[in-house]
């Protein structure tokens, strides 16, 4: 356990390798799971402010099911706001290449410059996830390990890319140039 700033940060963001391979999964944690994406309490009303700048980027399919269910959906048990799916499947934000790999529309779009808003910081930050204690009032940042992205392990290997170092731009998103400073520098005091 490492401890930046106030959060605490699990040693295998810093210990293990990690490196997207879309040729080997096509992008599956779009689809994979049995919930949507989760949302920070700031993304609800982003998804409803940017939702027509959005919307001709996603799929017709993906367009009905947040029709019919909304642009989000609420986790009871977990109590966290989700991004909507597609018959209980794919995330309706989610659109195919040609080739068949997963890309966010919410993305597509801000690349295009339709939105400021890129996505959702849980899709950005993945194969980190975070979690609050509001005893504790910590935020804990862990490895998330799921066998859909072995072959990112094993490109991650390949690269010598630790987690957090792939995940770069996002922990800055999310938690400053400061936050991650700091959290290279543990870890190149630690090697």
């Amino acid at each position: 356990m490492i401890i930046i700033q106030d959060k605490i940060v699990s040693a295998e963001v810093v210990e293990e390798q990690f490196l997207c391979n879309l040729d080997a999964c096509k992008g599956a944690c779009c689809w994979e799971g049995d919930a949507g994406a989760p949302l920070e309490d700031e993304e609800v009303s982003r998804l409803d402010n940017i939702y027509h700048q959005v919307k001709d980027f996603l799929s017709p399919a993906g367009r009905a099911a947040i029709a019919a269910e909304g642009r989000y959906t609420f986790d009871e048990e977990e109590e966290v706001f989700r991004t909507t799916l597609i018959d209980n499947g794919p995330c309706a934000y989610m659109t195919l290449t040609p080739e068949g790999k997963a890309q966010c529309g919410i993305e597509q779009a801000w690349q295009a410059g339709a939105t400021t808003f890129q996505k959702p910081i849980s899709c950005h930050l993945y194969p980190i996830r975070v979690t609050y204690n509001p005893k504790t009032r910590f935020e804990a940042l862990n490895y998330d390990r799921w066998d859909i992205c072995t072959a990112a392990c094993d490109k991650g290997k390949a690269a010598q890319l630790p987690v957090y170092r792939f995940v770069k731009a996002a922990l800055i998103r999310k938690y400053g140039e400061d936050f991650y400073d700091e959290l290279d520098h543990y870890a190149r005091y630690k090697k």
